[in-house]
């Protein structure tokens, strides 16, 4: 799986080597959250699976040939404070190849808001994509 990922010169999107996993804990390094901070904070409270500042470089520079176990897809969204769900779609993505392509599971509502973000130009849906990302951090939180 590649990730289009924009020239900074053109603008114009250029496959990246890295699988979409790899390219999520990168683009959180890029955002300012270090390793280590990651690390401190890749835990998986139900089984108490915590991932090293090591491994998490692994991912990233030189991914194992198997995906992380599903306590460790965990303690890696309390890393990035992103949604389990994102987790493991990107992982779905890297290991498997697979790319989810249909809304099953959610309801019209989510369905239609979808739709419309489909049709937005770039620049809307990255301020889209920030606001719904502030929100869900605000309630990790708050939590």
């Amino acid at each position: 799986m590649t990730a289009a990922v924009p020239d900074r010169a053109t603008g114009l999107g250029e496959p990246s080597p890295r699988g979409a996993l790899s390219q999520l804990i990168q683009d959180a390094n890029d955002r300012g959250l270090s390793y280590q901070k990651m690390s401190d904070r890749a835990v998986d409270s139900e089984t108490g699976t915590k991932l090293s500042k090591p491994y998490l470089q692994r991912l990233v520079a030189n991914p194992p040939a198997n995906a992380p176990s599903p306590a460790q897809l965990k303690a890696l969204s309390n890393a990035l404070n992103v949604s389990a769900r994102r987790v493991k779609a990107a992982a779905a993505a890297q290991w498997l190849e697979y790319e989810a392509t249909e809304l099953a599971g959610y309801n019209d509502d989510v369905r239609i808001i979808v739709a419309h973000l489909g049709d937005m130009p770039e620049s809307e849906l990255r301020r889209w994509r920030a606001m719904i990302e502030a929100d869900e951090r605000a309630r990790r939180e708050s939590e």
